[in-house]
């Protein structure tokens, strides 16, 4: 979590204080500064008050200093994305968000998309909201929305090795499911986007 490491050094602290401060040991701290393992939302919590910010900033969502300054492009949010249906074709929109018109100054395009069942716990919750940037690639360590043989898409985190893809859910009661290279080409296993920002429900 780069976000929670520049927070941490604005505020000229050491990984030690931070982990004392959460009554953790430092190995476990530093494990969320390189996103090898993931805080749960009270630890989230406690870690914004801490550096005076917001969850969704530490996480690396998009963050609006004033609530006021929240206006601009509005965007679906889509309640089911199968394969092969182009997004602008779509019809299952749900509800519309809004984001920064400077995200699509590159020519971006962006969905929003309704996250189903728990397997994103503890940091996304069934009907919470993702923004995704579409793109048919990401790297190893992205949230992206990923299509699986022509099913709906699944939010899932990405590693990739030499051998294939695993898409690995952060709840750890549901199982990391690994794809080789030939079954990415043959079932497909497709990248719809990347995962760029949370919009929970507290």
């Amino acid at each position: 979590m780069e976000n929670l490491r520049i927070k941490r050094k604005s505020k000229k602290m050491t990984q030690a204080q931070v982990a004392a401060y959460l009554s953790i040991d430092k190995s476990t701290y530093c494990k969320y500064e390189t996103g090898d393992s993931e805080p749960d939302i009270k630890t989230l919590k406690k870690l914004a008050a801490l550096f005076e910010t917001t969850v969704e900033y530490l996480i690396g969502a998009t963050i609006y200093d004033k609530p006021a300054e929240r206006k601009g492009h509005r965007i679906p949010v889509l309640g089911t994305v199968a394969a092969g249906i182009p997004l602008d074709a779509i019809e299952d929109i749900i509800d519309w968000e809004e984001i920064d018109p400077d995200l699509l100054r590159d020519g971006s395009e962006y969905v929003a998309l309704q996250i189903h069942g728990d397997s994103m716990l503890p940091r996304m919750a069934n009907g919470d909201i993702v923004i995704v940037r579409v793109q048919d690639d990401c790297n190893s360590g992205d949230i992206a929305i990923v299509i699986v043989n022509g099913d709906q898409a699944t939010c899932k985190k990405i590693k990739k090795t030499p051998e294939g893809v695993m898409l690995i859910p952060l709840n750890p009661a549901f199982e990391t499911m690994f794809y080789s290279n030939e079954e990415v080409e043959k079932l497909p296993v497709r990248i719809l986007g990347k995962v760029v920002e949370l919009r929970a429900k507290f």
